[in-house]
């Protein structure tokens, strides 16, 4: 089968460098520093990071990516959709604003389950997936008021985590997923099987590799998804046991046309510079060049 040829769209995301939503995650860096290195990578485009990040005021936010020559391509948002589905859809309407004032495409729902941070999660039963699926259609329905697409991430600690989850959630929404190739190996899918059995389902795909002997310390409650985290959970590119090539073959194949985001989650200690998440970056990039497939950034 040839493989179209067209450039990949690469983006970032802060938790590349830290950035994150989970209370006392780490050291979070200022967003200019953030966006300079982004810049100096090469890269034009980003997820939003964290509500509340970047300005909430569309011009305030313009006014700040501007001198980068950064675009804000939409971004993540883990909202409580069983426990709290009517404070999930007021933030996802607040979030779905914001994010098309910034000329965005995409919104990045996780099906949160009301509790800090992703060590622990409780089991959702009939009613409850019931209830995921609704809220996840009316957060859909929102952000298609204000043109964007919505895709469902799943995410460790969410209520879509495991294989026999993604499943389910394929078979009972028509949510299109955000392909995360971390998350998905850590649940217990393989992301390029997925990808070649749901071709048409994937949505958004955000890039991680993963060093599976971390990711098994996690699978049997030896270690905590944050503690996995700072022990170096997430690999640049190539450099972990995803089978990053593949996957990416197997999209473009299939005629995926969307955005790559290079999002390794990382937190940093006190004092940590932005030098450690950018060396990173910048090789998880050239290895994405040196698969021979041309990129965008």
């Amino acid at each position: 089968m040839s493989v179209p040829s067209y450039p990949l769209r690469v983006a970032a995301a802060p938790i590349s460098w830290g950035v994150c939503e989970v209370p006392g995650w780490g050291h979070v860096l200022d967003a200019p520093t953030v966006l300079s290195e982004m810049t100096a990578l090469g890269l034009t485009a980003t997820e939003f990071g964290p509500p509340g990040y970047l300005p909430a005021e569309p011009r305030d936010l313009r006014n700040m990516l501007r001198p980068y020559g950064i675009a804000a391509i939409g971004g993540f948002l883990a909202l409580p959709l069983r426990t709290a589905p009517d404070a999930a859809l007021r933030a996802a309407r607040r979030s779905a604003a914001l994010f098309a004032a910034a000329g965005s495409e995409v919104l990045v729902l996780a099906a949160a389950t009301g509790l800090d941070g992703y060590d622990s999660r409780p089991d959702l039963d009939d009613a409850g997936w019931r209830t995921l699926i609704d809220t996840a259609a009316a957060v859909r329905d929102i952000a298609a008021e204000y043109g964007l697409r919505t895709v469902l991430h799943p995410h460790v600690g969410t209520h879509v985590e495991t294989a026999a989850e993604v499943e389910r959630f394929l078979a009972r929404s028509d949510l299109d997923i955000c392909l995360d190739t971390g998350h998905l190996l850590i649940g217990g899918t393989d992301p390029v099987d997925l990808a070649r059995r749901h071709p048409t389902r994937i949505g958004h795909i955000h890039l991680k590799d993963v060093r599976n002997a971390l990711a098994d310390e996690m699978r049997g409650g030896r270690m905590e998804y944050r503690q996995a985290v700072r022990r170096g959970l997430f690999a640049p590119l190539g450099e972990g046991d995803v089978d990053i090539e593949a996957l990416v073959r197997c999209v473009r194949a299939a005629g995926y046309r969307g955005w790559y985001v290079i999002e390794q989650d990382t937190a940093l200690a006190p004092g940590d510079s932005a030098a450690g998440p950018s060396r990173d970056a910048e090789r998880s990039l050239r290895y994405l060049a040196g698969l021979g497939t041309p990129a965008r950034i």
